[in-house]
């Protein structure tokens, strides 16, 4: 299964989403902020970024550009439950293979997961 970085700003989000994710067999990290999850992301290796967009000292556009730069191949995933932000991160399509809505189902979350790491291993 793959090792997934989260990265939101709201505890409960962060521990529903992981927990979901480890019950489908998944390992996960989570954190509170992009900044955390660039300094994780230098001491660990990830197979998927899952981040919300809207997050204090680094939000998840500026996290996902900044970690497509220095790792094209990590599949990023954002949630996000405004409306204008998910338009933000539709401009940035060359980067992220999708965005989620919130509120979202456990299902709908861990299938749209799964998805993506099934495309990401047919292209390896």
């Amino acid at each position: 299964m793959a090792h997934i970085l989260i990265a939101e700003d709201e505890m409960a989000v962060r521990m529903f989403v992981s927990r979901a994710l480890e019950y489908r067999g998944h390992s996960t990290v989570g954190v509170e902020d992009g900044g955390a999850a660039i300094d994780a992301m230098s001491s660990e290796d990830f197979d998927l970024l899952l981040t919300d967009i809207v997050m204090p000292v680094m939000d998840g556009i500026a996290l996902a550009l900044k970690v497509s730069s220095e790792n094209p191949e990590l599949p990023i995933l954002m949630m996000t439950g405004y409306s204008h932000e998910q338009q933000r991160a539709h401009n940035l399509e060359c980067l992220i293979h999708d965005v989620i809505s919130k509120p979202f189902s456990l299902e709908e979350l861990c299938n749209t997961v799964d998805d993506i790491l099934k495309t990401q291993k047919k292209l390896h």
